[in-house]
């Protein structure tokens, strides 16, 4: 019988403030079955310490203190995948897989931490790779399991009703052209070619956009905001924390919703939490 399966996906901006600011309360408002974490910024130690009761699996950062992604889940997961590209591509702490077997089906999870980027730097170098890298292994995720989600910080908003202020960002990573592009494919009609918004052609992936076909054509909602200034208090944030679905589990969504605080000093990340309800299992 299907059974609705709650995921999240968050950046914590490091999980150990995060629980002290109250992470944990919401979490148990939430009744979350899984959890995709990036910005973990932590050991695997200290990764359990903050998440008590949890099944974790992570991969963390080469560097102490940084990136680092991990699922947490009620339910163990059957298998675990941390490489996503051959050397000597930058995917340490930003990149892991985890398989679960929900009443007879089988569910790939991604907890992916895309890099921030800067433009005309290698920086963004390392960020055009880790596209590139997601870009091959995506139609390989699909066809090993028809159910399979990637969600995290993927650091692009792919449209303009992505970003508050889309025309000062043109030329800034987050919205440059050509990492749009990537997004066209991605969500392009499954092997349709498809002309990204920089003029390059490739072949559409078929991925489902969950919080774009769920909310529609409106700005937002946006799910991350500078803690500067008054950006979350204006709204005046970007949509760069995704659920990217397979076709077959786009069409499985019951509910989406992106989780913004009430106040500004009531958050504990500056990234909201974005929560789906999937129907899973046979």
């Amino acid at each position: 019988m299907p059974r609705r399966v709650r995921i999240a996906s968050v950046n914590v901006n490091g999980i150990r403030a995060a629980v002290r600011k109250g992470m944990l309360e919401w979490i148990e408002e939430a009744d979350v079955d899984v959890m995709a974490l990036q910005e973990v910024r932590a050991t695997e130690e200290q990764l359990r310490a903050a998440l008590p009761g949890w099944e974790i699996v992570n991969d963390e950062a080469l560097a102490k203190g940084r990136a680092g992604v991990a699922v947490a889940s009620r339910m163990p997961s059957v298998e675990v995948r941390r490489v996503l590209g051959p050397e000597p591509l930058d995917s340490a702490g930003r990149w892991i897989e985890a398989d679960f077997d929900i009443d007879g089906e089988k569910l790939v999870v991604v907890s992916a931490y895309v890099h921030t980027g800067e433009a005309e730097t290698p920086k963004q170098d390392a960020k055009w790779a880790f596209l590139d890298a997601m870009e091959k292994r995506m139609p390989q995720l699909a066809a090993d399991a028809p159910l399979a989600l990637i969600m995290g910080d993927l650091n692009v908003g792919h449209r303009e009703l992505d970003i508050r202020n889309w025309k000062g960002n043109l030329k800034k990573a987050g919205f440059l052209p050509r990492e749009r592009a990537y997004f066209d494919r991605f969500l392009g009609e499954h092997g349709a070619e498809v002309t990204g918004v920089d003029g390059s052609t490739g072949t559409g992936l078929g991925w489902v956009d969950v919080g774009r076909r769920f909310h529609g054509e409106v700005d937002g909602p946006y799910t991350w905001w500078s803690m500067l200034g008054r950006a979350f208090d204006n709204d005046t944030g970007w949509r760069i924390d995704y659920h990217l679905a397979t076709p077959q589990l786009g069409d499985r969504v019951t509910d989406y919703r992106v989780v913004r605080a009430p106040s500004w000093d009531t958050r504990w990340s500056d990234h909201a939490p974005v929560v789906a309800d999937y129907t899973i299992g046979l």
